[in-house]
């Protein structure tokens, strides 16, 4: 048997916190390992090697916040940084690549023109993803 694998994709937003809390309850109950990481979009216009260090920076705080709440609670984490086009599309190959067991992922609530709306990345990965996905949404 596979070990259990969890995908948590983080943003830097106070739903992080959520979806760490939830990935841990499901390694414990499933003596699972917890994958977190931050993709960065590159633009079309800008060539896949662009210099996008001031997202790496940004992205290596997220990364290191999460890494710290992980600590406080007695979950070790792996953390890495993506850099891909689209964020859903890297979620998918992440948890592809690492044959997750599950993805845990949040979202703020949002709304647009007047609607409540999960962005393009979520319905993407709910719709395409190979295995069980677990959504954490904030209150209003």
């Amino acid at each position: 048997m596979s070990k259990y694998t969890i995908v948590v994709p983080v943003m830097g937003d106070e739903t992080d916190e959520h979806a760490i809390n939830l990935a841990k309850l499901m390694a414990q109950q499933n003596k699972g390992q917890v994958f977190v990481f931050h993709v960065i979009e590159v633009g079309r216009q800008l060539p896949l090697d662009a210099d996008l260090t001031p997202d790496f920076n940004i992205g290596d705080a997220i990364l290191n916040s999460v890494e710290s709440q992980a600590k406080k609670s007695n979950l070790r984490v792996e953390a890495e940084l993506l850099q891909a086009r689209e964020a859903g599309l890297a979620i998918i190959q992440e948890a592809v690549d690492r044959d997750a067991s599950l993805i845990v992922m949040s979202s703020e609530y949002k709304r647009a023109h007047g609607s409540f709306t999960l962005g393009y990345t979520v319905p993407y990965v709910l719709e395409n993803a190979h295995c069980p996905v677990l959504l954490y949404r904030n209150e209003k």
